[in-house]
């Protein structure tokens, strides 16, 4: 597997005339994994009420889900790469729909936290497939417009999560409300798994170590590919390395995920860093042996992977925290109701849906420079909202202008996570579609975790020595500096691809 051989694989490809079909059923599946996630924040205070659920029992309600997700993203996503992602997808979709039902069916808070480590681990096995099918199904513009439509059902669900939610409250009072918020998935799980067993190519699953099919993982190194798994059957697929990334991830996400830890919990951190490092050690020692490793390290000398990833890390480690600091603020600070702290994003997410189809359009014309007015357009919103803010607490203004700044953050969400996607998985040779875009998925799971701890953690410690006003201010100012960080790399990006021999 080499960077270089991207260019023959684009050559070499045929669209597959079922495209369309296939991406509208990929987007439908998102559509409700996201749904189900921002509908749960809605349902929290319901669940609390109905099963007198303690603080804990509540963290793990959004903790479990964020546990399993990212631990099994990247296994997942080579499983895929080597047994066929529409089989694996279709497993993902099957699993996180018996989830929603067990949720919703849940007659203990206990029982709800096992169905939402299921649903994180259905959703986890689904989401690279789904990236992976996006990489292999469509090239050049084509892929940007694909993503393009990505970002925008990405932005619709956060707009309409929460207003299904309360309306699904609202129908079905406090017993039933919360539980139609998880059985909402089950219609949208069996029509996507009819259709998928309709429209998806076969064979659906093969075995490691099986012919794949002309045209599965594209034209890159299969020959290579295809001798390594018939010599390797199962053990194509590392299991150990599985285990090792697995268990790095899981130490490392544990302790920003569980916000009442014991402090002994932290020491899971440097556990993690000894894991990441032995993985790193077999990944390379699996290679040199000629066998099959999950993740080919070689990925990484890809420039715009490697940026593209950072970036992207980056870019969640600071702004998926803005949202949480808007409802403390605006529930805990101003004294508004969860409802209306609601409406506080609602156009911030339709813009982003609109920019997310404008920039898919556009990003193989601009490229990078997409990503980098995105994230200056993040900056200038998170400086106009730091405004709003101060001068609402001096009586000069109403924090209803939140809306028009935070805007400008829905507009840069748009710009800059579908292109950004795009960009760099466009390099990535097809046979590691899955576990690459799994990678990157990883980075977003670790950069929302620890920026929400960490960035909470300044605003909670700043709260107990002033006002909200100031708290805020800080928290604002500690995501600029991250984003600032992130465009400084994006900008990197663009030179390096400018370079003759760079990609």
């Amino acid at each position: 597997m080499t960077p270089s051989s991207a260019p023959s694989a684009h050559q070499a490809h045929r669209p597959d005339p079922g495209r369309w079909r296939i991406l509208a059923i990929l987007l439908t599946t998102i559509f409700m994994s996201l749904i189900g996630v921002s509908i749960v924040n809605v349902a929290l205070p319901s669940i609390h009420v109905a099963f007198d659920a303690t603080q804990s029992d509540m963290q793990w309600v959004l903790s479990g889900y964020a546990l399993t997700f990212g631990v099994v993203l990247v296994a997942a996503g080579r499983a895929g790469d080597l047994m066929g992602r529409g089989g694996l997808f279709l497993v993902g979709v099957a699993l996180f729909t018996l989830a929603s039902v067990a949720a919703g069916l849940a007659p203990d808070a206990a029982w709800l936290n096992g169905a939402r480590f299921a649903q994180g681990v259905g959703s986890g096995l689904l989401n690279p497939q789904g990236l992976g099918m996006i990489q292999h199904y469509f090239r050049g513009a084509e892929r940007g417009r694909a993503f393009g439509y990505f970002g925008t059902v990405v932005g619709f669900s956060v707009a309409i999560g929460p207003v299904l939610g309360g309306l699904l409250i609202e129908l079905g009072g406090l017993e039933i409300g919360w539980r139609l918020t998880f059985l909402v998935n089950v219609p949208i799980g069996i029509a996507v798994i009819i259709l998928s067993l309709r429209w998806f190519p076969r064979p659906l699953i093969r075995l490691p170590g099986s012919q794949a099919p002309a045209g599965e993982n594209g034209a890159m190194d299969r020959a290579d590919a295809e001798e390594a798994a018939n010599r390797l059957g199962w053990r194509s697929l590392d299991p150990f390395g599985s285990l090792l990334l697995g268990l790095a991830v899981l130490s490392f996400l544990y302790p920003f995920v569980e916000s009442r830890a014991a402090p002994m919990t932290w020491l899971l951190l440097p556990l993690s860093l000894g894991l990441t490092a032995a993985w790193i050690g077999w990944e390379r020692r699996t290679a040199r042996r000629g066998l099959s490793p999950m993740v080919d390290l070689r990925i990484f000398s890809t420039t715009s992977f490697s940026n593209g990833v950072l970036i992207m890390t980056l870019y969640f480690l600071g702004m998926t925290s803005i949202w949480v600091l808007v409802a403390l603020y605006v529930q805990e600070g101003l004294g508004m109701s969860a409802l209306l702290s609601g409406l506080f994003g609602i156009p911030a997410a339709l813009l982003s849906s609109w920019a997310s189809d404008w920039a898919g359009r556009r990003v193989m014309s601009y490229g990078r420079g997409i990503v980098i007015a995105g994230l200056l357009l993040a900056l200038a919103g998170l400086v106009s909202s730091g405004g709003v803010i101060l001068l609402q607490a001096h009586g000069l203004a109403s924090a209803w202008w939140l809306l028009l700044t935070l805007s400008f953050i829905g507009v840069a969400q748009g710009l800059v996570i579908s292109p950004n996607q795009a960009l760099t998985l466009m390099d990535v040779p097809l046979d590691y579609a899955g576990s690459s875009g799994a990678i990157m998925q990883t980075g977003q799971r670790i950069g929302t975790s620890v920026g929400i701890a960490m960035i909470t953690a300044v605003v909670f410690w700043i709260l107990n020595m002033s006002s909200w006003p100031t708290a805020m201010m800080a928290g604002l100012g500690v995501i600029a500096v991250v984003v600032l960080t992130a465009l400084l790399v994006a900008i990197k990006d663009q030179r390096d691809r400018r370079r003759p021999g760079m990609a």
